[in-house]
């Protein structure tokens, strides 16, 4: 009934997702570009529209009566985000202890422009030996697809290079809010 729903509200709003579903039991799933708090609402829902139960991160300071209920309700999980190092140690024990797991991220980690990315997204999957899909969501067309499998091949350099480069197209919420950074 809820994937039925999700996807009504979906189509309604004119969105297409591609359906395509993942290839590996363990992800992490980028969620490109983030300049709006609808950007997690379409996200979820194409997410339970196509069955994918994703897991997100929250700072725990979000996490208070009852909004607490609620995100537990949608696998949003409370971080302590000022211990970068403990949060991802955290994060890789989740893929550790689930057969299936896939986490969403936002890798800019702000709604806000921000030039250069933060690499916790990649330092999770290396750590975690999980691949990532490069998610898109783009509002010119309407468009979320999970994007291409890419493996890090442990050049975080090049990697996240490569990873910035397949954006260029996308068309954000608030374009002035998005930034590859010159390293794209």
């Amino acid at each position: 009934m809820t994937a039925w729903i999700a996807k009504l509200f979906l189509k309604l709003n004119g969105w297409k997702f591609d359906k395509k579903m993942p290839e590996v039991k363990k992800a992490v799933i980028l969620s490109v570009p983030h300049t709006s708090n609808w950007d997690f609402v379409w996200g979820k829902l194409s997410f339970l529209a196509y069955h994918i139960d994703t897991y997100i991160f929250l700072k725990k300071e979000l996490f208070f009566f009852p909004l607490n209920l609620i995100f537990r309700a949608l696998n949003v999980l409370p971080i302590d985000r000022t211990e970068p190092a403990e949060m991802i140690k955290r994060v890789v024990r989740e893929f550790d202890d689930n057969e299936r797991f896939y986490l969403c991220i936002t890798p800019e980690g702000t709604r806000s422009r921000r030039e250069k990315w933060p690499r916790g997204f990649y330092y999770i999957a290396a750590k975690a030996k999980v691949p990532i899909y490069l998610g898109r969501i783009d509002y010119k067309k309407k468009e979320l697809s999970l994007g291409e499998l890419f493996y890090p091949t442990g050049n975080i350099e090049k990697d996240v290079r490569y990873i910035k480069s397949t954006y260029r197209d996308i068309t954000a919420k608030h374009p002035e809010k998005f930034s590859l950074g010159a390293d794209a």
